[in-house]
């Protein structure tokens, strides 16, 4: 029983060893628009919204340090124009 068990493992190892991955399409962008529709832009707007509050939290430190622009930019510009302002589907942007 063991050395079939072994057989047979070493017969499927050779033979999907040796098989090259394919892929049915090259062009992923209706994969891309539907993900950024479904996924991204939720979790950007909830990004943007908690973005706001964390914003609002922070003003009693941000204010004395001056650095209102910089904080309000980071928590609320930056997920706003991921969510908004963004092309459908070009998820490359989000990575700067």
């Amino acid at each position: 029983m063991k050395t079939k068990l072994i057989t047979i493992a070493c017969v499927f190892s050779l033979l999907f060893g040796t098989v090259t991955p394919s892929m049915a399409s090259q062009d992923d962008v209706a994969l891309d628009t539907v993900a950024d529709v479904l996924v991204v832009r939720p979790g950007c707007f909830i990004a943007t919204v908690l973005g706001a509050a964390l914003f609002v939290v922070s003003l009693p430190v941000a204010v004395p340090s001056r650095s209102v622009k910089k904080t309000g930019n980071i928590l609320v510009v930056r997920p706003a124009k991921a969510t908004f302002t963004r092309p459908l589907g070009d998820l490359d942007m989000l990575r700067d």
